[in-house]
Formats: structure tokens, C-alpha cells, sequence
């Protein structure tokens, strides 16, 4: 029961010491002072809003193209002519424009990530000197650089995720809501809304479960890299005693710990994977069979069932 409690309590620290680190770097996006930095947040922002407005629409163009090309009454040439091609010619410019504006969003974004990063690099290039003489006679140099790398890394990758992921993706699911309800049945909403809920509980929980592995895979490659780097830039005291094969046991031995790691981390992603594939399938599946029987009972068009 104690060390229930104590993993619990682990986890909720962890929970915690994650929030401070996006209160961490937040600042990082909208920097007081710099008009240049915040013109281009938001700018970034206006071509993610466009693109996901846009991606939402394309479907509806495919649809509307499809049916028209299917029409019945003499005036079938007429509008395979008229609507068919240009609601496909809409159609593909609605792609183009949806992928251009994703790649204008990461073009402006691309100078924010990398003052970020060059940041949070001198801010801790410059922690590490004031830090005590004995710290750095006893320092471990090699973790202590994959650390850093891997910190530094990461900042890049946490204000992409919180600026292009969590709000705008809110935001697309808000606007396929209302398109499903508008323009097909409450049921489909309800179909998508449950797989959408068990696609992020699932995600969720399994990556609550691969933190703990991924962290295992992270301190073994510390482990490792710091064996390595050590033993180099101590190559004379080595030399000097003969410890050559004592000294690559070692780092056989953190290599095998982080092997070990690496496929427990695999092997847990390809779970994640397939787990995620597997809720999309089932949803996809369900809403196109009730598709199906909706054009099969008149209630929906081709055009309905191919959008999806």
C-alpha cells in the first residue's frame, strides 16, 4: 500500500513538474517587447486557422463534384461541363491552398523556434558556468551534454505542439461537429464524438504508461553516452593503466541497458499505433456503413458517402 501511494504520488509530481514546464516556455511565444516575435505568432496562427478552415471545406467541394457529375434529366451535359469541373478544379485548389498555408504557418513559425531554442541554450550554457568548482571537478560531461541536447530540442517541439495542436485542433473538431449535424445526422456526431473520446483516452493512458519506459530509454542512453565521453577525454589515464577492455564492458554494458530500453519503447509504440489505427478504423467503418444505408434508403447522395 505504501508503494502504491508513493507511485502515485511520483505520478502526480510529474503531472505538476509538466505544467511548470509549459508555464516555462510559454514566454517563449509571446516575449514581452518584441513586437517582431508576436506579429509572427500570429501570423502563423491566421495560416493554421486558414488551412484548417479549408481542410474542413475540401470534402465538401469532392462531394458536391461527384454528385453533379451523376445528375439525371437532358441537362446532364450541361452541368458535367459547368459544376462538375469546376467543383473538382475547387476541389484541387482547396488541397493546394490547404497544404500551402501549413507550409507558410511552419515558414514564419520556423524563426520563433529557433530564437527559442538559441534562448534556452544560453540560458543554460550560462546556469552551467556559475555553477560551483566542485560541481565541475566531479561533473559527468557526457550525460551532461546529451541533457542538454535533449533538453534544447524539445522546447521546439513543446511550442509547436502547444500553438499548432491543442487550440487549433479543438477548433477543426468544433467545425466537422457542426458540419456533421448541419449536414448529415445528430448520429453520425454521436459515432464520431465516441471514437474521437476513446481515441484520446487511449492515447492518453498508453502514453502515461510509455513515459515511464521512455524515461528509462533516456537515462540509459545518458548512462551511455556519458561512459563514452568520459573514458575519451580521461584517453591517458586509461591508457596508462590498461583499462581499455575494462572501460568498453562498460559502455557494452550501458549499451545493452539502453537496447533493452529501446525495444520495451518500440515495442510499446507500435502498441500505441495500432491501438490508434484501430479506433479510427472502427469509427471510419461505422460512419460509412450508416453512409451506405443512407444512400441505399435516398437520404444521402454518392457524393454524401465518398466525402468520407
Amino acid at each position: 500500500m505504501r508503494q502504491l501511494t508513493k507511485t502515485d504520488a511520483n505520478l502526480s509530481n510529474a503531472k505538476i513538474q509538466g505544467w511548470k514546464v509549459i508555464k516555462r516556455v510559454i514566454p517563449y511565444l509571446w516575449p514581452a517587447g518584441n513586437t517582431n516575435v508576436k506579429v509572427r505568432v500570429v501570423a502563423a496562427m491566421v495560416a493554421l486557422f486558414a488551412s484548417q478552415i479549408i481542410a474542413v471545406l475540401t470534402p465538401q467541394f469532392f462531394s458536391q463534384a461527384v454528385d453533379v457529375m451523376a445528375p439525371e434529366g437532358a441537362t446532364a451535359a450541361t452541368y458535367l461541363g459547368l459544376g462538375a469541373v469546376g467543383l473538382t478544379l475547387a476541389y484541387g485548389m482547396s488541397r493546394l491552398l490547404s497544404v500551402g498555408f501549413q507550409q507558410l504557418r511552419d515558414v514564419i513559425f520556423t524563426r520563433v523556434g529557433q530564437r527559442a531554442l538559441r534562448q534556452l541554450a544560453l540560458e543554460t550554457f550560462t546556469h552551467i558556468h556559475r555553477l560551483s568548482m566542485r560541481y565541475h571537478i566531479t561533473r559527468k560531461t557526457g550525460g551532461l551534454s546529451r541533457i542538454i541536447e535533449r533538453g534544447v530540442k524539445g522546447v521546439e517541439f513543446l511550442l509547436r505542439f502547444l500553438l499548432f495542436s491543442v487550440g487549433p485542433l479543438i477548433l477543426q473538431l468544433l467545425m466537422i461537429a457542426a458540419v456533421l449535424f448541419f449536414s448529415f445526422d445528430v448520429w453520425y456526431l454521436v459515432v464520431v464524438a465516441v471514437t474521437i473520446g476513446l481515441y484520446v483516452w487511449f492515447t492518453f493512458a498508453v502514453t502515461e504508461w510509455r513515459v515511464k519506459i521512455r524515461k528509462e530509454m533516456n537515462d540509459q542512453d545518458t548512462d551511455a553516452n556519458q561512459k563514452a565521453i568520459d573514458s575519451l577525454l580521461n584517453f591517458e589515464t586509461v591508457k596508462y593503466f590498461g583499462a581499455e577492455k575494462w572501460e568498453a564492458d562498460r559502455y557494452d554494458g550501458a549499451m545493452r541497458q539502453y537496447a533493452e530500453a529501446a525495444v520495451k519503447t518500440n515495442y510499446t509504440l507500435a502498441f500505441l499505433n495500432f491501438g490508434q489505427s484501430l479506433i479510427i478504423t472502427c469509427g471510419l467503418v461505422g460512419v460509412m456503413v450508416m453512409a451506405a444505408i443512407g444512400v441505399e434508403n435516398g437520404t444521402l447522395t454518392v457524393g454524401d458517402f465518398l466525402c468520407w
